[in-house]
């Protein structure tokens, strides 16, 4: 059970992380790569919300284990 509750916690970190970075650069507010596409994307900020309410539930779920 142990190795489970890492590794919720360790993919729910890392959905958090890029679901933060797809929401900037989606937004505009993260244009990092310049050359992306996802850069002013409102598709990006979308997906990139709901990776990162997925993060937010895999760390709460790893968490209660």
């Amino acid at each position: 059970m142990r190795i489970l509750k890492i590794a919720l916690l360790v993919v729910g970190i890392l959905a958090l992380v890029l679901g933060l970075i797809w929401v900037g650069q989606g937004t505009g507010h993260f244009p990092y790569p310049s050359t992306s596409f996802m850069i002013d994307q409102t598709p990006w900020a979308y997906r990139g919300a709901a990776l990162l309410v997925a993060g937010i539930i895999l760390i709460g779920v790893a968490r209660r284990i």
